[in-house]
């Protein structure tokens, strides 16, 4: 019974809150405008920091009645300020509450508002605004609609500093693309927004710098402007050196740090100029540390990774700054049962953002240890290291997995790691698990590695090979994206390298001729390469060369015929010659270049050319055909003569370039021999 009287009286506790509300709403319609206007405060009181109160008022269609308010001339310039106020405020409820208020079109309303001359209702609607756009549930596209918008936000940022605080606040919000980049840029934001940096008011300051850092985001147009930029007669770089300082907030440093983090990498300022060696990075290493909060530790790292990502100096000097390789081993042990932090709020947000520490640790090794043994070396014997990356590898956040996989392939550049490290932690069982399931962007960097592990030097290849691995990356070949087929062939290229014969067969055979002459029409010229690399490491040894040949042999040729005739760079003609120099080792093989006069019509041509590495491998490949100690050399030589190679040879004898003269020197002793 105690449940069936329960539901009443949920009903009657829901009419009355409903009631309530309903009785704020029905204020709004009165005809007496200060009876309004007294509704419009009574309600910007009742919902402040009650968000069941903002959510029944949207339900009972509270929004478009204040935005009609809003917009209406006859409306007194308090009544539609204070109209805007409880919107901004229903706006700072839940994100539900956001897709409503956007839903009603207030952004387009409270745009057309800042058309007015009063200050407190341009400030009112930029407020709101700003509430609107900083969540992420808002399309920043709305922003861009009218082209009339953003220069009208350019010309308030005089008004005061609030319009500051706020029109920054929605800017750096909402510049997502590079589209929005150069709308902005057209449009002066360098010039208006860089006065704030020094406006005595610190959230203006702070935002403004925000700008900075998604404006200079990969733009080398915005970078380059940036550079040459005077605020009060001081540069803008020492501006943001400035910034840094210890006594600054974090929050400012850290902004400062990657406005010029950005600016570096797109090339406006050099990696060894001292506002990056003596500043920027030695404040992101700082960053790094434990007492810092988690989000900053996390941007810290992972802005760093960026800054040193394509300089192996910039990679010595953080590895040996602060001890940064060991700091960020305790991004793993984060937050431990014992840790220090009294606040249960903060602990309860640090236990679910953990694995943001994991992914943005193992972001930096990877940087870290992209290029210097040394260094790989050093995050290799950092306590369990390996066993953090392999555990990283299965982890439930793919962020992580891509991040563990990053470093992994990072280190899996190293010789000695390979031989080291990753055969005792047996790295390739996860990695293969893996590949088995991901998406392309882990699947990518997986293959990549996977890669480096089928390295005949690799004591993982053997024990990757036996697991099946061929069908997997014959697959990958067939990926509509170019760095999956990349990684496919590449690493069916490695394990062709010096391969037995078994192997051989067994790639032929499940790859497929078929998809074997696609790869080598492929419009990606590094898959092409890859794929004439695989080719060449099936075509080696006699026996190898022999048995390919005779199953596959008139393919083949027609996909060289194919190659030399069309317009392809010197690198892939010159690995295309370099095959047909390996079918001419062959025993049997031979004959198929021999009786195909078009093939040698072609070599002839390729002996004359103007680029020597295409002379050298069409030279190459006329002595395996004449080689005196092989059966039917005589006639082989006999008909290379008649077709004028002999010639060529002689004239080869005075090239410029040593190797090809020596060449063409030793190709002639055949005939004298």
């Amino acid at each position: 019974m105690a449940c069936l009287l329960e539901a009443p009286l949920r009903i009657s506790v829901l009419s009355e809150v409903t009631a309530t509300s309903r009785h704020y709403v029905d204020r709004l319609f009165d005809p007496d405008p200060l009876k309004v206007l007294q509704g419009v405060i009574d309600m910007k009181n009742a919902v402040i920091g009650n968000n069941k109160q903002k959510a029944n008022l949207i339900v009972l269609g509270a929004v478009p009645r204040l935005l009609y308010l809003l917009q209406q001339s006859s409306s007194s310039l308090r009544l539609r300020s204070e109209c805007a106020v409880v919107l901004g405020s229903l706006a700072m409820g839940t994100e539900n509450n956001i897709k409503s208020l956007v839903d009603c079109h207030i952004i387009p309303t409270l745009l057309q508002g800042l058309l007015c001359q009063d200050l407190i209702f341009i400030e009112a609607c930029l407020r709101c605004l700003r509430t609107v756009f900083i969540s992420p549930v808002t399309p920043v596209q709305l922003l861009y609609t009218d082209p009339a918008v953003i220069p009208r936000l350019m010309s308030l940022l005089g008004s005061s500093q609030r319009t500051q605080e706020y029109i920054t606040q929605i800017f750096s919000h909402c510049c997502k693309t590079p589209e929005h980049q150069t709308v902005l840029f057209n449009h002066g934001a360098i010039q208006n927004i860089a006065p704030l940096l020094i406006s005595p008011s610190y959230k203006v300051r702070m935002q403004a710098l925000k700008c900075f850092s998604v404006l200079a985001h990969e733009n080398t147009q915005v970078s380059m402007t940036l550079v040459n930029v005077l605020v009060d007669g001081e540069l803008l770089t020492q501006v943001f050196v400035k910034m840094m300082q210890r006594d600054q907030p974090v929050e400012m440093q850290l902004t400062a740090a990657k406005c010029l983090t950005y600016m570096c990498r797109a090339g406006a300022i050099r990696t060894d100029d001292g506002c990056i060696v003596l500043k920027t990075l030695p404040c992101l290493v700082r960053m790094c540390s434990k007492e810092h909060l988690l989000e900053e530790r996390v941007e810290g790292a992972e802005t760093l990774a960026y800054l040193m990502e394509p300089d192996v100096e910039l990679q010595r000097i953080a590895s040996t700054t602060d001890h940064l390789v060991s700091m960020l081993a305790d991004y793993f042990k984060y937050p431990s049962s014992v840790s220090a932090i009294t606040d249960i709020k903060r602990l309860d947000y640090d236990l679910k953002h953990a694995h943001e520490l994991r992914q943005a640790a193992f972001k930096l090794y990877a940087s870290l240890g992209s290029n210097d043994e040394d260094i790989r070396k050093k995050i290799t014997e950092t306590e369990n290291m390996m066993d953090r990356i392999v555990s990283g590898l299965s982890e439930s956040s793919i962020k992580v997995r891509l991040a563990a996989v990053r470093c992994l392939h990072s280190l899996s550049r190293s010789v000695q790691q390979l031989r080291t490290s990753f055969h005792d932690h047996a790295v390739w069982k996860p990695l293969m698990k893996l590949l088995q399931n991901a998406p392309d962007e882990v699947l990518v960097m997986a293959s990549s590695t996977l890669c480096n592990l089928l390295l005949e030097f690799s004591p993982s290849k053997e024990p990757i090979l036996e697991s099946g691995v061929i069908e997997l990356l014959c697959s990958l070949t067939q990926s509509d994206s170019p760095a999956l087929r990349v990684n496919g062939i590449w690493a069916l290229m490695n394990m062709a390298f010096q391969a037995d014969q078994k192997v051989k067969v067994e790639i032929v055979r499940c790859l497929g001729t078929e998809q074997l002459f696609r790869l080598l029409s492929d419009p990606d010229t590094n898959v092409l390469m890859k794929t004439l690399g695989l080719l060449r490491n099936l075509l080696s040894t006699r026996p190898h060369i022999d048995q390919i040949m005779s199953s596959h042999g008139k393919q083949i040729m027609q996909a060289v015929t194919l190659i030399l005739e069309a317009e392809h760079s010197v690198e892939v003609k010159e690995q295309t010659l370099c095959i047909l120099a390996n079918v001419a080792d062959g025993n049997t093989a031979k004959a198929l270049i021999m009786t195909n006069d078009d093939v040698l019509q072609k070599v002839k041509y390729y002996m004359g050319h103007s680029n020597v590495k295409l002379q050298l491998a069409a030279t190459f490949c006329i002595s395996n055909l004449i080689w005196n100690e092989e059966d039917g050399s005589q006639e082989r030589q006999d008909k290379l003569r008649e077709m004028g190679f002999v010639d060529i040879l002689h004239k080869l004898t005075q090239a410029s370039d040593p190797n090809l003269s020596d060449r063409a020197k030793t190709a002639l002793q055949q005939y004298l021999a």
